[in-house]
């Protein structure tokens, strides 16, 4: 019998993260989902604010498929809107877990970074967009280094999971606020598609598109 593509969704219990994880695991992936709580029911329990997080959680995640994942999606983040300073969870783990997907491959993986549009065609301003746009570059970046071992891809989502009711500052949507299954789906695409690395999709309803 074949055996399930497998995939490490970090943050994968909650939000957007689940969602995803939940998307993939109805296509026939084999997800293992990490969290930082005990209590979220998450296969891999690891803290990405610790230095070492993101080896425990790689290390585990092999422990548990038998081998090297095939393919990782980087969507645990923090989000402020102030001075706190996340950058070991929101840009220092997704760089050491794409480093250490790359070590010892015997076929090609892929990566999706999640990262946010409004980073897209702005300054970054917080700390927050400041780690998602090093994200983003360092998605492209990966993507020439790693070039025929791993393909490395990245979703930019606008306002998903926000209440209806929530207006966006300057939030034009030609199409409407997307679902979370939108970017599942779009997520989903990157990691099956065997021929595509290097690209940033948005899934925000035409929001960066527009002024």
């Amino acid at each position: 019998m074949e055996r399930l593509k497998s995939v490490v969704v970090t943050g994968g219990t909650v939000r957007l993260g689940k969602e995803i994880a939940d998307f993939l695991e109805n296509e026939g992936w084999r997800v293992v989902r990490s969290s930082h709580r005990m209590e979220s029911g998450a296969q891999i329990v690891a803290d990405l604010s610790n230095a070492d997080g993101a080896d425990k959680l790689f290390d585990e995640a092999c422990r548990i498929l038998g081998c090297i994942p095939d393919a990782l999606v980087n969507n645990a983040s923090l989000f402020s809107l102030g001075d706190d300073d996340f950058s070991l969870i929101n840009l220092r783990s997704p760089m050491r877990l794409t480093e250490l997907m790359a070590l010892r491959r015997d076929s090609v993986g892929a990566i999706v970074n999640i990262l946010d549009t409004r980073i897209l065609g702005r300054e970054a301003l917080t700390p927050y967009e400041k780690d998602k746009a090093a994200l983003c570059a360092f998605t492209l970046e990966s993507a020439r280094k790693y070039a025929g071992v791993l393909r490395v891809n990245a979703v930019a989502p606008g306002p998903v999971m926000l209440p209806q009711s929530v207006s966006e500052k300057a939030g034009v949507m030609p199409f409407g606020r997307p679902e979370p299954a939108d970017v599942a789906s779009a997520v989903s695409f990157l990691l099956s598609a065997k021929s595509t690395t290097g690209v940033i999709i948005p899934v925000d309803g035409g929001q960066s598109a527009v002024p």
